[in-house]
């Protein structure tokens, strides 16, 4: 079993972000595989680098979507994007310098974070981009 589950109810609508939220879960879940199967520090690294980069290009995605269509709670869905960067940026630079390690404290956090920001902030579009027509 998954450590997360895509499930419909997750869905938000928007088949690109769909996509994404997906690609983010097979990476969480990857993470999870590693550091449970205690892989080495290089394959963390680079797991660890892909969901990075990979948030980023999502987060970017929707937030160009919410400028062209004009979405009324930009900011405040783009200051929480650019809180959860911050944070695996953070840990990533204090894991590259061997302050911290990765923990089930981690891979659980970004999992509720995933779940908690699409079942709460993300489903808050989801009407807003079906009504201007974006699938």
């Amino acid at each position: 079993m998954e450590f997360i589950e895509w499930t419909n109810a997750l869905s938000v609508g928007v088949t690109t972000f769909d996509n994404e939220h997906k690609q983010l879960v097979v990476l969480i879940n990857t993470l999870n595989q590693a550091l449970t199967a205690g892989s080495a520090k290089k394959t963390m690294e680079d797991i660890l680098k892909s969901l990075v980069n990979y948030t980023t290009i999502h987060f970017k995605h929707e937030e160009d979507y919410m400028v062209l269509y004009d979405y009324p709670d930009y900011q405040k869905h783009k200051k929480e994007h650019d809180a959860l960067t911050t944070q695996v940026i953070e840990f990533q630079e204090r894991y590259k310098a061997g302050k911290t390690a990765f923990s089930l404290e981690l891979i659980h956090f970004l999992k509720d974070w995933l779940i908690n920001h699409i079942m709460g902030t993300d489903k808050k579009y989801k009407d807003y981009f079906i009504a201007k027509g974006v699938q």
